[in-house]
């Protein structure tokens, strides 16, 4: 009778699994695709190459705003964002991506994220810009509201939140919960319900913070985790120096040889390179609009170098090494998806295996920090506080849900809604372009980043 059931059971999600991945096939298609990487484009353009700001960017980490609006400094806000970032995309889900595209999609995924910068640099300034101050006192902000204030279209923003709060909990919590399970299993023999009551246990006594919480733990964790993972990178990239260049040609020829593998390099590229840095989805700017900033465009300078990090430094690092791995090692191939990170951080000696778990592990706790916090404030702005603490514990229990899964249908999901989450976001970012030139030019171009912003900051629900 239990093995009936469990067939049963593993039937009803092959079969889920399988129209999920046609639906995200359609939604991946060129439309989305044009719109996605068109939008970059635009704004990258219009707004006179924002990536090339990046060392200030990187400058204004260091300086606290003394302002009053905000809840955590520009610093923390950039840490929550990173943090829901920088996750098992970058590590499992490059391999994945080699898998589904060959090793051409890492270029279009590195691609994304840098013309992408130029996405969450408006996100970034459109998300102070429309922020509102909750009857709590804390700020809420994100593409929600860009639509409601910016737009007037209020049912456009409510579409985003909905998308959102269902986007949390694919991108930031079944897939990340997957992820740590698998590599814990594979890597010590823990049990999946082992990992699944540590992770569970740890969410909900973090989550009770709230953004500083959250925002304590993501500053801590976001930086030594990202250090330590690229460190192994460049470990194995030394050991395996002879097969870099071979490695970046084989890249390059793959993501542009033959129509129907260049389309497929890039439909997964840009697919995971979004899922990635989550420049055009919108749900980074949440983080942005809780930030201390003493106007919209420093913030937005801050989180245009998300990316930079995430995508242009992690991803981009992973994916030569899962490249020069499989050229220098007959027993590893692009067919080995969800592994192949595993098997390519396996040829350290020792410390190889230790180092990436402990890596895949705290980048899929501040995950799933981060994106809680998402989540939460699209619930919130659909229906009040009073649905924060019942999402809260929907949120845990998905936790301990989303480590006992099947890796191949939370990733597809996870793709589905990342799509649908774009599409508005893409939208209010288009519409309000001329917004984002007028505050560009006043406080960027015209060299008044110094300046306080003194408009008012209206009382949300």
């Amino acid at each position: 009778m239990l093995d009936a059931l469990q067939n049963a059971f593993f039937q009803t999600g092959d079969m889920l699994t399988s129209r999920l991945s046609a639906f995200s096939s359609f939604l991946w298609g060129w439309p989305l695709l044009i719109l996605l990487l068109g939008t970059h484009l635009y704004l990258t353009v219009i707004l006179r190459f924002p990536q090339r700001y990046l060392l200030k960017a990187l400058k204004l980490y260091f300086v606290k705003d003394h302002t009053d609006k905000g809840d955590i400094s520009p610093f923390s806000s950039l840490m929550v964002a990173l943090a829901a970032n920088i996750g098992a995309g970058n590590i499992i889900g490059v391999g994945v991506a080699i898998a589904a595209g060959g090793p051409g999609a890492i270029f279009w995924c590195w691609l994304t994220g840098v013309l992408g910068m130029a996405t969450r640099y408006s996100e970034g300034l459109l998300a102070i810009k429309y922020r509102v101050e909750n009857k709590d006192g804390n700020m809420s902000g994100g593409p929600m509201f860009v639509l409601e204030r910016g737009m007037k279209c209020k049912w456009l923003g409510v579409l985003f939140a909905v998308f959102t709060a269902i986007a949390a909990f694919g991108i930031g919590n079944l897939t990340q919960g997957n992820a740590a399970a698998e590599q814990l299993y594979h890597a010590f023999s823990i049990p999946a319900w082992g990992t699944a009551t540590v992770l569970t246990a740890l969410t909900a006594l973090v989550m009770l913070g709230g953004i500083r919480g959250i925002a304590r733990v993501c500053a801590f964790f976001v930086p030594v985790m990202a250090v330590l993972y690229i460190l192994g990178c460049m470990y194995i990239l030394i050991v395996q120096a002879d097969y870099i260049l071979p490695a970046i040609r084989y890249i390059l020829d793959c993501a542009f040889t033959g129509e129907a593998a260049v389309m497929t390099a890039m439909r997964t590229g840009v697919a995971r390179g979004l899922f990635s840095n989550e420049a055009g989805l919108g749900s980074a700017a949440i983080a942005s609009a809780a930030a201390q900033n003493r106007n919209p465009v420093r913030q937005a300078l801050i989180s245009s170098s998300g990316p930079f990090w995430d995508t242009v430094v992690i991803c981009a690092l992973t994916g030569i090494v899962l490249t020069t791995s499989i050229i220098a090692h007959p027993d590893i191939s692009c067919s080995d998806g969800s592994r192949l990170t595993t098997l390519a951080f396996s040829k350290i000696p020792y410390m190889g295996s230790p180092l990436l778990t402990l890596s895949l592990v705290t980048f899929v706790v501040s995950t799933i920090l981060g994106w809680s916090y998402f989540g939460e404030k699209a619930l919130e702005y659909l229906g009040g506080l009073k649905l924060v603490t019942p999402y809260r514990v929907i949120w845990v229990a998905a936790v301990f849900t989303g480590c006992i899964s099947k890796i191949d249908l939370v990733w597809v999901f996870a793709d589905c809604a990342n799509g649908l989450m774009a599409l508005p976001n893409l939208i209010s970012l288009i519409a309000l372009s001329g917004v984002l030139v007028q505050q560009t030019r006043y406080y960027l171009w015209q060299h008044r980043l110094d300046e306080y912003d003194e408009s008012h900051v209206p009382e949300g629900k």
